[in-house]
């Protein structure tokens, strides 16, 4: 199984666990499209969502259906504690390059 993680697949680790119990496709859009002024498809979230549930970095469940979504229901995801490590760990490797990075001025 492949542990290496990309920028893409970080950015939603990181935005399901901001998301919390409230993590599907669409509000992890809207959460996307809030941070970074950009869309995402709903396609591609899915795929990076299949492929964190893959390596184990969150998990899933049916949620209840709604007369909003037709009767249909929706996949909540959650971070798990390999997950949330591996969070962790990107954060404080970025944190620990930043910190040798000097201090440039470009004024």
């Amino acid at each position: 199984m492949n542990k290496s993680i990309g920028s893409l697949e970080e950015i939603i680790l990181l935005i399901v666990i901001v998301l919390n119990d409230n993590a599907y496709a669409v509000s992890i859009s809207e959460e996307y499209s809030k941070q970074f002024n950009k869309t995402i498809s709903i396609p591609a979230i899915h795929t990076v969502l299949r492929r964190l549930e893959d390596k184990g970095f969150i998990k899933s469940r049916v949620g209840g259906s709604t007369n909003l979504r037709g009767g249909r229901s929706k996949r909540i995801y959650s971070i798990t504690s390999v997950g949330y490590q591996m969070a962790k760990d990107l954060n404080k490797q970025r944190e620990a390059l930043w910190s040798m990075a000097p201090k440039l001025s470009f004024e």
